[in-house]
């Protein structure tokens, strides 16, 4: 595993393990000791990998699990939007080695990648921030590149299964690269702009009808754009639009159709306050989570 040469005299670093119990909690626990990055921290194999709310989760040799500190990216109250960086730069990253997969790839919000309907890779953005010090953000990418689990409540799949021989190490080396070109382009909050744009033009589900279970209620609605902080604006029956932040997304099987309604991404938006997962979707790596 090795960084791009670009991101290299950039001044990122890299350490590389064999076995870790989680990179994020790794890059984290970097953090705690003074690391202020950019620092990757990757590793082959996970044994400590956790889903989204504490769930189990597989991390499967072959694959990419590769994690990003930053101190002080940007104001602590745009580190979400971190997500949709991290989405684009994969994005860039995986095109680059398999063109040919480019127009069946699709972002299922706020940050998982989909290819031919399954998810093959998720991201999840966590941070610390503690009284007089900044914000240190962790961005874990995870991507199936050999392998995926089976029998997930969403779809899974793998690069290899998608007619694509990817390598980790071949990945994450484009991936450094690609992450330095959309952080700078994202400009620590002040381009989202240009990210939200670069991430609609991508988006699945985007004018399709959904159905959103949140704690105390339901909607169904239209998936009819991000608004400006990222939250997901759903225009309801009555005309009424709504921009949500939390709660889970299934998508609405046609009329007649009798298709199930797998489960599409879980959204949580919340501002850090300690250790928290930052992204929207509090979404994890692989086929069913990220770290």
């Amino acid at each position: 595993m090795e960084l791009d040469p670009a991101a290299a005299a950039a001044g990122v670093r890299l350490i590389v393990h064999d076995t870790v119990g989680s990179t994020n909690a790794e890059a984290l626990s970097q953090a705690r000791l003074g690391e202020r990055g950019p620092l990757w921290v990757t590793a082959a194999q996970q044994t400590a990998g956790r889903g989204r709310r504490g769930r189990p989760f597989v991390s499967e040799r072959g694959n990419l699990y590769a994690s990003l500190l930053l101190t002080d990216p940007g104001p602590a109250d745009r580190a979400a939007e971190l997500s949709f960086v991290a989405a684009l730069a994969l994005h860039d990253a995986v095109c680059e080695l398999a063109s040919m997969l480019a127009p069946r790839i699709r972002f299922k919000w706020p940050n998982d990648m989909i290819c031919d309907g399954a998810k093959f890779a998720g991201i999840l953005v966590e941070g610390e921030s503690t009284s007089g010090r900044p914000l240190a953000a962790v961005v874990g990418i995870g991507v199936n590149c050999a392998c995926h689990p089976a029998g997930t409540a969403y779809p899974a799949t793998d690069l290899a299964a998608a007619g694509a021989s990817v390598s980790p190490a071949a990945l994450f080396r484009a991936l450094s690269h690609t992450m330095l070109l959309r952080l700078a382009e994202w400009d620590r909050g002040r381009g989202f702009a240009t990210i939200r744009t670069a991430w609609l033009a991508r988006a699945m589900g985007l004018a399709e009808v959904i159905r959103v279970s949140l704690p105390e209620r339901e909607l169904q609605g239209r998936f009819e754009s991000l608004d400006r902080a990222g939250r997901l604006l759903l225009r309801r029956d009555d005309g009424t639009l709504e921009a949500i932040t939390a709660g889970d997304i299934f998508p609405v099987a046609a009329e007649g159709s009798g298709a199930a309604t797998p489960q599409v991404t879980p959204v949580q938006a919340e501002p850090p306050t300690g250790k928290r997962s930052l992204d929207r979707a509090g979404m994890r790596r692989g086929g069913e989570g990220r770290d």
